[in-house]
């Protein structure tokens, strides 16, 4: 009886090792740790890598790679004649994730949808501020002016959702397939509620993502599994390890030694070794982003254009890119939208390098200090904050005004920039979520943005009311002509120094098939695979 017994625990112990050693972990270098696992509540491009696109689902989804819509948990959906009423149809059967800590009893209906957006503006709704998390601004929700547009949504059954706008929004379909709008759990959530552990649900995620959450090691390492439920088919790797190394060389180094299967946005100095190296492939695309400095227009003498003009023209901007990027591929920025995006103004210049002209504007306005704000991470619109800072820091100087840079981790530098007091220019940059100019425009300048994505503190009206109109209207080419007019007007008040359009890389050992660049900045590891 014991040597049945033995045989037999022997054999369970080979078939579990067996099984582990068939088991595809695919690491992912990544750049910095998340703020949360809340998409709803986040703004990073980390961030959303690390919950809406693992974890989470929406209602409608941009092709793998692309900025084309396609269906999500919502099978199809009908837009009424006057654009004000969409109606969404869901996939039936849809499961979100069982983990230790959740364990659902019914699967995704219209009251997931409607709580997914309602948390975001509904102030009588206990997820919406302090009760859940301290200072909740729900900066996408309201960057995207949704508050304003949305008149509600409503249940019409268990697998069919209704959304009513106040007036027509070209660019809404485009919007919901953002992270902000991922579908949440609300029975997940009623559940933390009722045991008075609301901030569980930042930190211990449930969705109807492809994969699902294990655990977070602080700063170090987050571990998904693959959601065996997942309505589009479990996928091909089993485990998910994002290893956060945010010095890009030592990403780099990892990726070539075997550590990491992926690692995005290389410095541009490791680029030959990258391609000199046959086990990797270098990836790149035209970045749809745009590096830029923010001025805050409402302290003086920053409140001037004139001032805020001469402040770019004393950056010798040539040189700058050249030292960040180097032969990466960078394109000067002449407008807040890339070259490549629809309605980009041909005829619209960034202000030219003119220190002399400069010196005299800034000497008559009595600008002798500002601050100058810069953070510790690798973004693909600007490689390394703190070299640029010092290098305008420099070119300032040489017109009579002294620098001096504040730094900041990422996470607390982007909470503390967006304060509608912060002094000075601030260093940032955007990489778009919806390829429409909107997300550009709006989104980082809209007078509803201040305090949340407009680090200009900037609202000039006839800048709103273009950008305001171009919503209204589907009509591309009507659209066009208005984006194009306030970019004429951007140009005019300068609120911010236009850097540059990046070239976006990532580096992905040969191994492993089906991973996308994808102009969003997104990183998604759906349909990816791992030859071991």
């Amino acid at each position: 009886m014991k040597k049945t017994m033995a045989f037999a625990a022997a054999l369970l112990a080979a078939s579990v090792l067996s099984g582990m050693a068939s088991a595809k972990t695919l690491v992912y270098c990544s750049e910095a740790s998340p703020a949360n696992f809340d998409p709803g509540t986040t703004t990073g491009g980390n961030d959303f890598d690390a919950s809406s696109r693992t974890v989470y689902s929406r209602l409608v989804e941009f092709k793998h790679g692309g900025t084309e819509i396609e269906p999500g948990l919502a099978d199809k959906w009908e837009i009424s004649d006057d654009g004000l009423v969409y109606t969404f149809h869901l996939h039936p059967g849809v499961k979100f994730q069982t983990t230790d800590y959740f364990k659902p009893t019914r699967d995704l209906n219209a009251d997931d949808v409607v709580f997914s957006f309602d948390r975001q503006f509904n102030k009588q709704n206990p997820w919406n501020g302090d009760k859940y998390l301290p200072n909740l601004t729900w900066d996408y929700y309201t960057g995207m002016d949704m508050p304003k547009y949305v008149a509600k949504w409503e249940k019409v059954d268990d697998l069919t959702v209704k959304l009513t706008l106040t007036e027509p929004n070209a660019p809404m379909l485009a919007n919901l397939g953002m992270d902000f709008a991922s579908i949440v759990s609300k029975e997940y959530a009623d559940q933390l509620e009722k045991a008075g552990k609301m901030a569980d649900f930042s930190t211990k995620p449930i969705g109807t993502g492809p994969f699902q959450f294990v655990d977070y090691q602080l700063d170090s390492v987050i571990r998904y599994a693959a959601n065996p439920d997942y309505f589009k088919g479990k996928e091909k790797i089993d485990d998910l390890v994002f290893a956060i190394t945010p010095d890009a060389t030592a990403r780099i180094q990892k990726v070539l030694a075997g550590e990491c299967d992926v690692a995005p946005y290389p410095n541009p100095a490791d680029l030959g070794t990258i391609k000199a190296n046959k086990d990797v492939t270098l990836l790149d695309q035209a970045g749809l982003n745009i590096g830029y400095m923010s001025y805050n227009t409402t302290i003086p003498p920053l409140d001037k254009p004139e001032v805020r003009h001469a402040l770019n023209q004393a950056i010798d901007r040539e040189a700058l890119i050249k030292s960040l990027f180097q032969d990466a591929g960078a394109t000067p920025a002449e407008n807040l939208i890339p070259p490549t995006m629809w309605s980009w103004n041909k005829d619209v210049k960034a202000d030219a390098y003119n220190p002399d002209a400069a010196k005299k504007v800034l000497e008559a306005a009595g600008l002798k200090e500002i601050q100058l704000w810069a953070s510790d991470r690798v973004r693909p619109y600007n490689p390394n904050f703190q070299r640029a800072a010092e290098l305008i820091q420099a070119d300032w100087a040489k017109v009579g005004v002294k620098a001096e840079i504040v730094n900041y981790e990422w996470t607390k530098y982007r909470s503390e920039g967006k304060k509608k007091d912060r002094p000075g220019a601030f260093q940032i940059g955007w990489t778009g979520d919806n390829g429409d100019p909107d997300n550009f425009f709006a989104t980082l300048f809209a007078c509803s943005a201040i305090g949340v994505s407009n680090y200009s503190s900037w609202c000039d009206k006839d800048f709103e009311d273009l950008i305001q109109k171009a919503k209204k209207t589907s009509d591309q080419a009507e659209r066009t002509k208005l984006y194009e007019q306030a970019q004429v007007i951007f140009a005019k008040e300068a609120p911010a120094f236009l850097l540059a359009h990046s070239q976006v890389y990532a580096v992905v050992r040969n191994n492993v098939s089906g991973f996308k660049m994808d102009p969003l900045g997104i990183h998604r590891f759906d349909g990816v695979d791992k030859a071991e």
